[in-house]
């Protein structure tokens, strides 16, 4: 038993439907951002724009470095405590919208200028 003529056009058009959906709703990616994480760092976010959901990875070695995001005012005070620590050697953190804060918390190394403030729209 065969079927009548434009019996697939419905199955067709659901089908684009369907894609055209899954093109809007696809999430859009993030930029990712490589830092060589080391002393006089504190420059490196100038010049470059930066959106909520990019990512930044800090690249040191993890023996001689670590990162702590931070508040604005553990950003001016060079106070990482309460912060987590991450001491990876490669770590990625996803930026929030507004102002994101990361220093090193090893003793001397924050106020060497081992800390970068990123603003993200």
């Amino acid at each position: 038993m065969g079927q009548g003529r434009g019996s697939a056009r419905p199955a067709l058009a659901i089908g684009l439907a369907i894609l055209c959906l899954m093109a809007i709703a696809q999430p859009t990616l993030g930029a990712i951002y490589s830092i060589n994480w080391t002393f006089n760092v504190v420059n490196w976010p100038r010049g470059k724009s930066f959106r909520a959901g990019d990512v930044l990875v800090f690249n040191y070695a993890r023996s001689l470095h670590n990162v702590v995001p931070v508040s604005g005012n553990g950003y001016k005070s060079c106070n990482g405590r309460g912060g987590r620590v991450s001491q990876s050697g490669r770590d990625r953190f996803t930026l929030r919208r507004g102002a994101n804060y990361f220093i090193c918390s090893f003793p001397g190394h924050c106020q060497g200028g081992m800390k970068i403030a990123v603003n993200a729209a």
